[in-house]
């Protein structure tokens, strides 16, 4: 499997679970702006649509993080490590409670943050995209509320990895997380997992 990446981005969830995983696995950086990959291939040739990630497995190309996200974590039930508790089994509530938080990432969270990464943004534009994104995170802080470890209970999911990433992008956008404090100490939790701190190092986000 290969998967595409743009360091710091969404496509690190699927980093994350892939080192979780471990194996057998190459990481490819993309530079979108320019269409074109550190290897010099033309990515729009590799997924047309132009984002990461995407994700390479015998021959095929599979897009879109949170369909990655499944892919992966199934895969992982399917190859033995069921015990590693990423993804629960398809049918049941607790894999609909991990589906939820994707979707809610994905298309609340997710989308909350992206005037503040445009740089063509008014400061209203911004100052909006702040207060947006403090509500996303007033529903993730009421989700830990009862002491859980992670989002859809003590097992770290899919789900996890994806709200972590877009979560930490806080940090960099002037937010803090300090109104917050489960969702900080979940935030603390997830970034101190082995693969965790080994894909912030291999993204240029730790030392």
């Amino acid at each position: 499997m290969k998967l595409y990446i743009k360091p710091g981005a969404c496509s690190m969830a699927s980093h994350i679970i892939l080192a979780e995983i471990g194996g057998d696995y190459a990481v490819e950086v993309v530079d979108t702006a320019n269409g074109e990959t550190a290897s010099g291939a033309n990515y729009l040739e590799i997924n047309p649509k132009g984002k990461v990630p995407a994700l390479e497995v015998k021959g095929e190309v599979l897009t879109e993080g949170p369909a990655i996200l499944q892919f992966l974590g199934d895969k992982a039930v399917m190859d033995g490590a069921a015990n590693l508790g990423l993804a629960p089994a398809g049918g049941t509530m607790a894999r609909a409670r991990v589906n939820e938080v994707l979707n809610f990432t994905g298309t609340e969270l997710h989308v909350a943050f992206g005037p503040l990464f445009n740089p063509a943004s008014t400061d209203a534009q911004r100052e909006a995209a702040r207060q947006a994104v403090a509500g996303k995170f007033d529903w993730l802080e009421a989700q830990l509320a009862d002491g859980r470890a992670h989002l859809t209970g003590e097992a770290f999911t899919i789900a996890d990895a994806y709200a972590f990433v877009v979560t930490n992008w806080a940090n960099f956008k002037g937010i803090a997380l300090s109104r917050w404090p489960h969702l900080s100490a979940f935030l603390a939790r997830v970034a101190a997992r082995p693969a965790v701190q080994r894909v912030l190092k291999a993204e240029g986000l730790a030392a």
